[in-house]
């Protein structure tokens, strides 16, 4: 073989010798360093390892709580909506002052309550101390589309007055209750009677005319008008009023009198529905 070639075979063979001699050193170094670690140090690390992942899990189940306390409170809000009517669409809020113990702040509602549409406006005091807060509203003004009802003009002045919000929502959602119940009402006439039921005021009115389309000019008008008082106690008011021609007036005068109490007492003893419901019939025979 020749000379060179060997000395190319020896090279190599010693490079290897070599790295197989620095591995090992490497692999002794390892095991020295590991015999420095004793157990207790070991078990340090191992229970430091199990305190870091204990947190990391109760991190989980922290922001899991979190997730089913709002989904709780979605649903108790949910059930607040469907059971007052009253739902917010929009909210404004304005801190005008901020100190250590003492908040105040503006704030604008808006919102719908069953058909009618509202708006508050107030300022909000918050006051703490050691035992308790204390809240206070003021500068309240409250917009409700209600058709210049002057029961409700009357009830939201009182309200404006003394400051009391919690009153208005829990008088807004039964007087909305009545509303919608009227309107429902007078859209049920007027879609099932369309040639004797008219709404002059709309929809959204508080009368509906029951009329004869012959050319008798022989009218009802049922007046259904919703008191609130200054307390925010709700009633419904149904009245009738008659409109008669002086030749049919002249031959069924006392009838036609004692159309109101009749009405009336149909409203006690058959409820409101019914009640209409039979004066349109009564209306309808004259066709």
């Amino acid at each position: 073989m020749d000379n060179s070639i060997c000395q190319v075979y020896e090279d190599k063979i010693q490079s290897l010798e070599e790295e197989i001699k620095l591995l090992t050193e490497k692999y002794e170094d390892y095991q020295q360093e590991s015999i420095f670690y004793s157990d207790e140090e070991i078990l340090m690390s191992k229970k430091s390892f199990q305190r870091e992942f204990w947190r990391q899990s109760q991190g989980c189940e922290y922001l899991s709580d979190l997730r089913a306390q709002l989904e709780s409170l979605e649903m108790d809000l949910s059930f607040i909506m469907k059971f007052t009517g009253i739902q917010f669409t929009s909210h404004f809020k304005k801190t005008v002052e901020k100190t250590r113990n003492r908040t105040v702040q503006k704030h604008r509602l808006s919102g719908n309550c069953h058909s009618l549409s509202f708006q508050v406006e107030f300022q909000l005091l918050e006051i703490q101390n050691k035992e308790n807060v204390s809240v206070v509203v003021s500068d309240l003004s409250i917009f409700m589309d209600c058709g210049g009802d002057s029961y409700v003009s009357k009830f939201v002045s009182s309200i404006e007055e003394h400051g009391n919000l919690l009153q208005f929502f829990r008088s807004l959602s039964s007087y909305a209750e009545w509303y919608e119940h009227r309107r429902c009402t007078f859209v049920h006439f007027k879609a099932k009677y369309p040639n004797f039921v008219a709404l002059p005021e709309g929809l959204l009115g508080h009368y509906i005319i029951l009329r004869n389309p012959k050319p008798s000019g022989f009218e009802l008008m049922v007046v259904w008008k919703i008191h609130i008082d200054e307390e925010g106690r709700i009633t419904p008011l149904l009245d009738l009023l008659t409109k008669v021609p002086e030749q049919v007036l002249a031959w069924k005068m006392a009838a036609i009198e004692n159309a109101p109490t009749g009405f009336r007492s149909m409203l006690l003893l058959f409820g409101i529905e019914a009640a209409i419901e039979n004066l349109v019939k009564v209306v309808s025979l004259g066709k």
